[in-house]
């Protein structure tokens, strides 16, 4: 037994970040941005929080699933900004939606955090312990960034999306899952507790990282499922960097055809990159039923993952 995703929705915070509005904050440019990163703009949160993001991402995707909070057996929240430590997000935002009978808890896994709540959830269903959940990632990282670092604050944004997950139909769901982390490097990417240091960043040790794990671990997740690179339709990837997300399908072989892009857009946005990415690719009718799809993320601890999937809608 499997589980497929059923139902996908998300929300962006209303306001825009330029590359011409943090010329004016920082050491930097337009072109310099886009020309290292690939992102033109990114959302920032205003009177929007992790929970009240996550809750609007939720609502939407149980609507797309034509299903009511009060069907959720599960709720998992994959955050590393939370507002608040105690209670969880995940239980706020059962609050917030009314899903009165959901277990729920948070995840922080970082960039990969919605990939490992994911896998939680497969776990979780494919047990019986429950028939259903809501996986979600959100995230606020604005206010964890420093605003003099031209390292960092150009990268980040504002989001969240939400997958409603349930048992798979035949010849729907996911195929094989693969996860690691390398807690030895974690140092490259870091931030402290809610008031103390600020995201930071060694960028050149994190691109290597990346474009060398990332590849790694969609190789082994593609081999798990039987299957070859060239079967594969479309690979939902981080939205960490333009270039990163050029590298990956240059060592793969894949062309950039196959591989969506928003960060353009959004920035990144952690948690909430490969579900808000999700729901885009697939509101605009390029995710077609039957398709074979890879979700990969990376991101600090330092955490990596891939699932292989074939959509069921």
């Amino acid at each position: 037994m499997t589980i497929e995703i059923t139902g996908v929705g998300s929300v962006l915070p209303g306001r825009v970040m330029t590359n011409r509005e943090l010329e004016g904050m920082v050491d930097t440019s337009d072109e310099w941005i886009r020309e290292r990163t690939g992102i033109r703009e990114r959302r920032i949160a205003g009177e929007d929080t992790v929970v009240s993001l996550a809750a609007k991402a939720c609502e939407r995707a149980l609507e797309d699933a034509g299903k009511k909070a009060a069907d959720v057996d599960l709720i998992l929240l994959a955050t590393c900004s939370p507002e608040m430590l105690l209670p969880c997000c995940a239980c706020q935002v059962q609050s917030l939606i009314g899903a009165e009978k959901a277990v729920c808890f948070d995840l922080n896994a970082a960039c990969s955090g919605f990939l490992f709540a994911l896998d939680t959830a497969y776990a979780y269903i494919r047990s019986g312990l429950y028939r259903n959940a809501l996986v979600v990632g959100s995230e606020v990282l604005s206010k964890l960034v420093d605003w003099s670092d031209r390292g960092t604050c150009i990268l980040f944004g504002d989001g969240a999306g939400a997958v409603f997950v349930e048992e798979a139909q035949p010849g729907a769901g996911i195929l094989s899952i693969v996860q690691g982390s390398n807690g030895f490097q974690g140092s490259v990417l870091s931030c402290g507790a809610k008031g103390g240091e600020p995201i930071r960043m060694e960028g050149k040790e994190v691109y290597r990282f990346a474009t060398r794990q990332v590849p790694e671990c969609i190789e082994e997740a593609v081999h798990r499922a039987g299957l070859s690179l060239g079967e594969i339709d479309l690979f939902l990837l981080h939205q960490a960097n333009l270039r990163i997300l050029e590298s990956i399908g240059k060592r793969l072989k894949v062309p950039m055809e196959k591989i969506p892009v928003n960060l353009d857009r959004v920035g990144n946005m952690s948690s909430a990159a490969i579900p808000v990415l999700l729901d885009e690719t697939q509101k605009c009718g390029k995710i077609k039923k039957g398709q074979r799809i890879v979700l990969s993320g990376f991101g600090a601890g330092l955490t990596y993952g891939a699932c292989v999937m074939i959509w069921g809608r």
